[in-house]
C-alpha cells in the first residue's frame, strides 16, 4: 500500500465516522465499509489490481520472517504471524459475538484445529513463551485461510445489518459468551470493558477496520527490517 492510498484509505475512514449512525447514510455507509475492508485483506485473485495491503504484505514474504520473534521494530516486538493471528481474532469475536450474536469462525470453521496452536482467545496479555510458540508452530497456510474466512463472515455481517442498527449495543449475554468461550483471557477485564463502551459503529470503525491497518503497518515493518538485507 502507497502512500497515495494510505490517504484515501485515511480518508475515507474518517468519512465513514463522520456518516456511520445517520441511518439515512446506511447505505453508503456500508459501501464504504466493504471497500475500506476489501483493500485490507488478502484478495483471492492473485492479478487484482490494486493490490491490497495483505497482498503487499505476503508477496516474496519468507516463512523466517513470518516466524521470527522478538523483532525490535517502532512499537512491537511481536512477530508477522502474532500480527495477522492476532487481528484476526479480535476481528472474529467482536463482530461475531458481539454483533452478530453468532458463533465465532474459528469454531464454527474448525479453525481452532486447523491452527494447530493451543490459544483461542485474542492475542492480548500473552506471555513472551505463548508468543514465541504461537509464532514457531502455527500452521500459515491455515492461518491465511483463516484471516479470509474471517473477513468474509464479517463483510457478511455487516451487509446484513439494517439503518440504525448501527447504534446498538451489545447485551450482557453476548460479553458472558465472550467469558465462556475463553474469547478474552481473565486478565484483560479493561478489553471488555472498552468494547463494552462501543456501539457497532464503534466496533467497525475500530476492530473491523482501523485495528487490522494499525497490525499491518507493524507487520510490514517487520517485514522491511529483516528482509532488506535479503
Amino acid at each position: 500500500m502507497n502512500q497515495e492510498q494510505r490517504n484515501h484509505w485515511n480518508g475515507q475512514h474518517k468519512k465513514l465516522s463522520e456518516i456511520i449512525v445517520r441511518p439515512e447514510a446506511h447505505a453508503e455507509a456500508v459501501t464504504i465499509f466493504l471497500a475500506l475492508h476489501a483493500a485490507l485483506y488478502a484478495s483471492e485473485d492473485s492479478c487484482r489490481e490494486p493490490a491490497t495491503y495483505e497482498d503487499y504484505l505476503w508477496d516474496q514474504l519468507l516463512e523466517p520472517t513470518v516466524r521470527s520473534y522478538p523483532v525490535k521494530t517502532p512499537g512491537s516486538r511481536n512477530s508477522i504471524a502474532w500480527h495477522l493471528w492476532h487481528s484476526a481474532r479480535i476481528e472474529d469475536i467482536t463482530m461475531n459475538l458481539l454483533v452478530a450474536d453468532r458463533e465465532q469462525v474459528l469454531h464454527s470453521a474448525q479453525y481452532a484445529r486447523k491452527l494447530e496452536v493451543p490459544f483461542i482467545h485474542s492475542g492480548n496479555g500473552m506471555s513472551e513463551q505463548d508468543i514465541a510458540a504461537l509464532s514457531g508452530m502455527v500452521n500459515l497456510q491455515a492461518l491465511a485461510a483463516y484471516r479470509r474466512a474471517v473477513a468474509e463472515r464479517t463483510r457478511s455481517v455487516i451487509s446484513e445489518l439494517e439503518p440504525g442498527q448501527f447504534a446498538a449495543k451489545a447485551s450482557a449475554s453476548q460479553f458472558s459468551r465472550i467469558r465462556e468461550e475463553q474469547a478474552v483471557l481473565d486478565t484483560e477485564q479493561w478489553l471488555l470493558d472498552y468494547w463494552a463502551g462501543k456501539t457497532t459503529a464503534g466496533l467497525v470503525l475500530m476492530p473491523a477496520t482501523r485495528h487490522p491497518f494499525v497490525h499491518l503497518n507493524k507487520a510490514m515493518r517487520v517485514k522491511e527490517k529483516l528482509q532488506k538485507q535479503k
